[in-house]
């Protein structure tokens, strides 16, 4: 028997035939994949109504009124919808060169997850990982939620590309996350079937 194939650090691309709003043309991070489930952060989708020198005031991190001394490249970064479960709770996609040894979640050798404030403090003095990604909230499936919705033609994969997963042309996601995977979106098509 084979042994079974978890898609960690890899990237999910919603199909047109999803059929959850929530996910309408989602590129997801996997963190983790396993019997147990699955935790994947949505990385092609701003939150609405922060930004993120105002989700720093909001945390005390920075002080209210010094967000104008933050260097351009962290005042310019999105806070992201990472999916609809725990949407208050914060989490931070970030190059491995950031590394906490009580918090950082390691996912591969070029990715990490950290999800206390530690690495955003970091990230406000300049300390913080090369690139990285804010986004409140996740996506989860439970056990063999995530494999039943792939075979069901909900999702498509590929391994993630850094590129695709910090790049803040938001917009832009879907598309480069398709042509990956070689799929020409014009000729696409929303039904799906089995042979």
């Amino acid at each position: 028997m084979d042994a079974p194939r978890f898609l960690d650090g890899h990237l999910l691309v919603a199909m047109p035939s999803i059929g959850d709003a929530r996910f309408d043309r989602s590129v997801i991070y996997l963190c983790a994949h396993s019997a147990e489930g699955a935790m994947g952060i949505v990385v092609n989708k701003a939150a609405e109504g922060i930004t993120f020198p105002e989700l720093l005031e909001r945390l005390n991190i920075v002080p209210e009124g010094q967000r104008i001394s933050l260097p351009p490249s962290i005042a310019r970064m999105h806070v992201q919808f990472g999916g609809p479960v725990e949407t208050g709770r914060g989490f931070v996609l970030h190059t491995t060169d950031y590394f906490a040894a009580d918090s950082t979640l390691p996912i591969d050798e070029k990715i990490g997850l950290t999800a206390t404030l530690d690495v955003l403090r970091a990230i406000a003095r300049g300390r913080g990982p090369r690139r990285a990604l804010m986004a409140l909230g996740y996506a989860g499936w439970g056990p063999g939620q995530l494999e039943t919705e792939i075979q069901r033609n909900g999702w498509l994969h590929c391994a993630a590309d850094d590129a695709i997963v910090f790049d803040g042309n938001l917009d832009g996601k879907y598309e480069r996350a398709m042509r990956k995977i070689g799929i020409d979106l014009t000729k696409l098509s929303g039904q799906a079937g089995h042979a």
